[in-house]
């Protein structure tokens, strides 16, 4: 069965159109859902899930094309568009009984809650997101060397074929790099848990390597096309980053502001695994934002 979340059920479950979730689900109360980030699982909320569980539903997905969860071949760039990523959550939410549901994510699953918190503003009451830009704000912060922190973005943006082998050629490699990297010299992902994500990521090359693609094309079409309609987060947004501003020479805050009408913007110590390094300060802020 390989490594689980204390005192929570691991469910397959049916979303759409053939799709499937594994997801694990736990606790009683009202419902918050966690998304994991890359190049991890649900996995990465084991600390996490268990403190909010004392008084909460928690739901800890693996992503479509992620971990456990089904992996469609990308037949269209919108296979793996945040805005079809989000319908899955709610899919979710649907198959479970959730009507209305706080959602927090983190990396890929940031960029996940991010569209879901504009397509579905009815089902989520609050939104955590952790160690993100929005997908325009990204690119165009992304520029001259210091873009270099973000090379796989361009990478995985290419068209297919060229990206999902040079990965695949050497998949623990590419993908232990950002779990070396981005851990800022912490311990937070013990061997077991690391090849746990390796095994996961190297039989997933080509859904993530599509994910990343559509955050590149159809995301940014998306994003584009709300933010000119006005459209905004509605909920209350608290925002968990890692102080991008000072390392990338832009307001962080102020990048997230026309978003959201109602935020809490926090920059963390933390390195981006922040929910596996400091996961007392995740749970607490996360429990914080339900309350508002």
């Amino acid at each position: 069965m390989g490594i689980t979340l204390d005192g929570f059920t691991t469910r397959r479950i049916g979303v759409c159109d053939g799709i499937e979730l594994t997801a694990a689900v736990g606790g009683e109360g009202p419902a918050i859902v966690l998304l994991h980030g890359f190049p991890q699982t649900h996995l990465m909320w084991r600390h996490v899930a268990p403190v909010l569980a004392e008084n909460h539903t928690v739901v800890c997905p693996d992503l479509r094309g992620y971990g456990a969860s089904s992996k469609p071949d990308a037949v269209t760039e919108d296979t793996y568009s945040k805005r079809v990523m989000a319908a899955d959550v709610v899919g979710l939410a649907d198959a479970l009984g959730l009507d209305r549901f706080a959602l927090v994510g983190h990396d890929r699953g940031a960029h996940v809650a991010f569209r879901a918190g504009l397509d579905h503003p009815h089902r989520i009451s609050h939104l955590g997101i952790l160690d993100i830009l929005p997908t325009l704000d990204m690119w165009n912060v992304l520029h001259g060397v210091g873009a270099a922190v973000g090379f796989h973005l361009y990478l995985m943006a290419q068209p297919p074929g060229l990206p999902e082998r040079m990965i695949a050629a050497g998949a623990d490699t590419f993908f232990g790099h950002f779990l070396d990297v981005w851990s800022a010299g912490s311990d937070a992902v013990p061997a077991d848990v690391r090849a746990e994500y390796l095994r996961a990521c190297a039989a997933a090359v080509p859904s993530i390597v599509a994910d990343y693609r559509a955050t590149a094309t159809i995301d940014i079409e998306h994003d584009r096309a709300d933010l000119d309609a006005g459209h905004r987060l509605t909920m209350p947004v608290t925002v968990v980053q890692q102080d991008w501003g000072a390392q990338l020479g832009f307001d962080a805050a102020a990048t997230w502001r026309p978003w959201a009408t109602d935020l809490r913007h926090v920059t963390t110590r933390a390195g981006h695994f922040m929910a596996e390094e400091r996961p007392e300060d995740i749970a607490a802020l996360i429990l914080e934002l339900v309350k508002r």
